[in-house]
């Protein structure tokens, strides 16, 4: 992997060079089932649509990665794993059909390998990321479809979509809000690192990386296309009124170490209201996702879970350090983040200016390589060349696979 790393501001910031093959692009069709639970056909429906979507990206591109554990002389593990870095750019439903409480779905699929990076070692892991609260920053539009819940919907809708790609842990926090004051959060100017609650959240979850954001515009696009009076019904009934509405939502990622951020953009959708003005719909219910409204928000959410995926793919792996025992390093992270027996990963020191105690902490190299030696589901340890004290190797310090 081509990485410069270089101090700012106290940071330790990473380049991860990133490049796209030959844009091929391809039709492959995909078949995808789902379980009706209790008569939520459109549930089913985008289930069975994502699993469609798997197939056919395992047809276009898959990688198969296989690894044996052998200890004395005797295979103790042995792991194959699928994957495919294919993503869908157009989607097309040939056929669906119900049988029972079974819906089967079969899609044509405009395939291309999505762009990728030489993450090497560090593609594999599975790096840790909360998704927090999306706070709306005006409350009054919701009043429409009773869609108040979207700040808390909007975020697990999120999460769904990114631990369906199945490369990252994904934590939910919807009901955690990073911006007090939706006004005021960062928009198109340059963020700062003024964030500290950033860190404090990925430090009590064990995070790398923190994604949250803000619906900034739920309105319709002409209000009076929604008046009571019978002249207004009319022209609704006969389709001579806007009925459009608006979703407008930034998507910022930062990462938890620092409270640096790694992305932001803003997502916009428009799509027809075709649902009454006095139906309490919610969020991303079975009828707000029938709507040609909610049909717009869910593809704005497909892409927001796409640029999270890409914009964490090309990172590196950082973990904390819970102990330093000797030559013994434990770690936050164990075989849940894929960190295996035999991994290897560079040690860094993590500490402040005792003058601004609440300043982006500072990374330093500590030139010292561990080896991973047990894995434990959350939690792994290993060993260093020399004893920890003499490096200065303390709890909250890092280790980083690149």
């Amino acid at each position: 992997m081509a990485v410069a790393k270089r101090w700012l501001g106290g940071c330790l910031v990473w380049l991860c060079v990133c490049f796209a093959g030959t844009a091929s692009a391809e039709w492959v069709q995909g078949t995808g089932q789902a379980v009706i639970v209790g008569d939520d056909i459109q549930a089913a429906r985008d289930d069975a649509r994502t699993s469609a979507l798997r197939d056919a990206a395992l047809q276009y591109e898959a990688t198969i990665n296989s690894q044996d554990t052998m200890e004395n002389g005797v295979l103790t593990d042995s792991r194959l794993t699928v994957a495919s870095r294919a993503r869908a750019k157009q989607v097309r439903i040939l056929e669906e059909q119900r049988r029972g409480n079974i819906l089967r779905l079969t899609i044509e699929a405009d395939m291309s390998v999505a762009q990728h990076c030489e993450a090497r070692d560090a593609a594999r892991m599975r790096k840790r990321v909360a998704i927090t609260g999306f706070p709306v920053l005006h409350p009054e539009q919701t009043s429409v479809g009773e869609i108040g819940d979207a700040g808390e919907v909007l975020p697990e809708k999120l999460r769904q979509r990114v631990v369906a790609d199945g490369g990252m842990e994904v934590l939910s926090a919807s009901r955690l809000q990073m911006f007090p004051e939706p006004l005021n959060a960062p928009t198109s100017q340059r963020f700062d690192n003024s964030l500290t609650n950033i860190i404090e959240l990925a430090r009590e979850l064990d995070a790398q990386f923190v994604v949250t954001g803000v619906i900034r515009d739920l309105s319709l696009s002409d209000p009076r296309a929604w008046g009571t009076s019978v002249t207004d019904r009319m022209k609704r009934s006969m389709g001579m009124t806007n009925r459009n509405r608006e979703f407008v939502a930034d998507l910022m990622v930062y990462d938890g170490f620092s409270g640096s951020p790694v992305y932001r953009q803003r997502f916009t959708a428009t799509g027809e209201w075709d649902v009454d003005s006095t139906e309490v719909t919610g969020f991303g219910s079975a009828a707000f996702r029938q709507s040609g409204y909610g049909q717009a928000v869910g593809e704005a959410l497909d892409k927001m879970g796409q640029a999270i995926q890409s914009a964490i793919a090309c990172q590196p792996f950082i973990t904390r350090i819970t102990r330093v025992d000797g030559q013994a390093v434990y770690l936050a992270s164990g075989a849940t983040s894929g960190l295996r027996p035999g991994d290897e990963l560079q040690l860094y020191r993590s500490f402040r200016f005792f003058d601004a105690p609440d300043a982006t902490p500072e990374l330093r190299d500590a030139k010292a390589t561990m080896t991973v030696n047990n894995v434990h589901p959350d939690f792994s340890n290993g060993l260093i060349m020399t004893e920890g004290g003499q490096l200065n190797l303390q709890r909250d310090d890092i280790a980083i696979r690149w």
